[in-house]
């Protein structure tokens, strides 16, 4: 079981992940090296798997992650009941890592932050990431919570439905003339596109689904990982692209944007999740989102 884990052990595998070597983390913990490499070797005999891939820098493998998680948590709690008994320094806030997706970081999770009450004090620590891919951010325990697409918890972590948020297929109005006069199921695939990056697919299916087959967007596409650039370049006329709609509006009503299909939005459904833990940082932090998702995005 889990508890029967040898916490310096534990505490010494989390160290070789955090600083990538055995000798570096042999450097963060004032042992050798060899101290080390023998903590790890007694924790994988204890557990019967292997829990880290000897690489450069090492990687947990699989079972490796459950037990990185496991000692962020206990580390966790262990800061926690610290500032409850007053152990901890005067006035040290508790540091909470969140992954969160680009277009909610732009338009509505930073207000979420600002109405989380002053005490206790926290910092955050944000890491951006689509929100289909947040929830590894959590398997691997590099992260406290996550904004992800999923309503599948991870292992050892609870799942709220926040909403759902509205994106709408958008374009520059002369764009829109110059490259999609035309029915747009046979048009809208063969002009320019902006994406996200390599691993976006949001334009490619919405143009799959429009025309209810396997061809996806134009292969003329430009990558712009941000959710301000994004909107710029398309706004720009660098190509169509779906924006939420709470980004679009404004620009719709100046008329530098226009929609490409008036009934049509695509809405993505996201979830809260976060480690199971009596918490009150994370308490405090998953009531401020629940609490700001509800008036920014769809129920």
């Amino acid at each position: 079981m889990m508890t029967e884990l040898p916490l310096e052990q534990v505490r010494t595998l989390l160290a070789v992940v955090d600083e990538g070597t055995f000798d570096a983390a042999a450097a963060a913990l004032h042992l050798t090296p060899s101290a080390v490499s023998q903590r790890v070797k007694a924790l994988e005999r204890r557990t019967g798997r292997v829990l880290l891939m000897r690489t450069k820098p090492v990687r947990p493998t699989e079972s490796g992650e459950v037990v990185v998680r496991f000692a962020r948590q206990v580390a966790r709690l262990e800061r926690d009941a610290a500032a409850e008994l007053g152990l901890s320094g005067a006035g040290e806030p508790t540091r909470v890592s969140v992954a969160v997706n680009a277009d909610s970081l732009a338009t509505w999770f930073l207000e979420a932050l600002t109405r989380v009450p002053p005490q206790p004090r926290l910092c955050f620590e944000l890491r951006r990431e689509d929100e289909a891919h947040t929830a590894a951010l959590l398997r691997e325990g590099l992260v406290m919570a996550a904004v992800t697409s999923s309503p599948e918890p991870v292992p050892g972590c609870s799942v709220r439905a926040l909403g759902r948020m509205p994106y709408v297929p958008v374009a520059r109005p002369d764009f829109a003339a110059r490259h999609l006069d035309g029915p747009l199921r046979e048009v809208l695939a063969e002009a320019p596109v902006v994406v996200f990056d390599r691993r976006d697919d949001f334009q490619d299916a919405f143009v799959r689904a429009l025309r209810g087959g396997a061809d996806g967007a134009s292969a003329v596409r430009h990558h712009v990982p941000t959710s301000e650039g994004f909107v710029d370049a398309v706004a720009a006329g660098l190509g169509w692209g779906m924006v939420p709609e709470a980004q679009a509006a404004p620009l719709l009503r100046a008329g530098r944007l226009t929609r490409l299909t008036p009934d049509r939005t695509v809405e993505v459904p996201l979830y809260w999740q976060q480690w199971r833990l009596d918490s009150p940082a994370l308490a405090a932090l998953a009531h401020a989102v629940a609490a700001t998702a509800a008036r920014s995005l769809r129920p």
